[in-house]
């Protein structure tokens, strides 16, 4: 069989026989010939190295080291979000009582005299109103000291006993 030269797909070179028996990826260990380099300049290439290993240290900080600070946070937040479910619980335990305590009749009657003021036939109705607070400042002066002192021993209790 003859090879067509009609055919327009470019054919490989033949190797020379040099490298008759080398890998076409060649040895890693060779140089790269000057004109086939990303730069001609070693200290340009120096940077552009060391600048594509900070990209690569930040994109690997970012993916792998940022990442462990949120994980070992989430330990925290799950613990306050469980106490906070623990007390909605507990909060909605204590409504669904009131609200089945609602449902009988002296629920019923119990919440009508103490929103509204409802009362049943034969009671009287009687309203009293809570005391005003104490004033706790009195000026100076012969009757308001002594009351100043009476409420302050009023207010601080009872005096400890003495020991022997």
């Amino acid at each position: 069989m003859t090879r067509s030269k009609t055919t327009s797909i470019q054919r490989p070179k033949r190797r020379p026989a040099s490298k008759a028996g080398s890998s076409r990826l060649g040895d890693i260990t060779r140089s790269i010939p000057i004109d086939r380099r990303i730069s001609r300049r070693p200290k340009v290439a120096l940077f552009a190295g060391l600048g594509a290993l900070a990209v690569i240290g930040t994109i690997a900080a970012a993916v792998f080291v940022l990442p462990i600070g949120t994980w070992r946070g989430q330990d925290v937040d799950l613990t306050q979000r469980q106490e906070q479910l623990d007390e909605l619980r507990r909060v909605n335990g204590q409504l669904a009582a009131e609200v089945d305590r609602l449902k009988t009749d002296e629920g019923i009657s119990e919440a009508a005299r103490e929103e509204i003021g409802y009362v049943t036939g034969g009671e009287r109705r009687t309203s009293l109103l809570p005391f005003p607070p104490l004033p706790g400042e009195l000026p100076d002066g012969w009757p308001y000291n002594v009351v100043t002192e009476i409420i302050s021993a009023r207010t601080a209790g009872p005096a400890p006993a003495p020991t022997d």
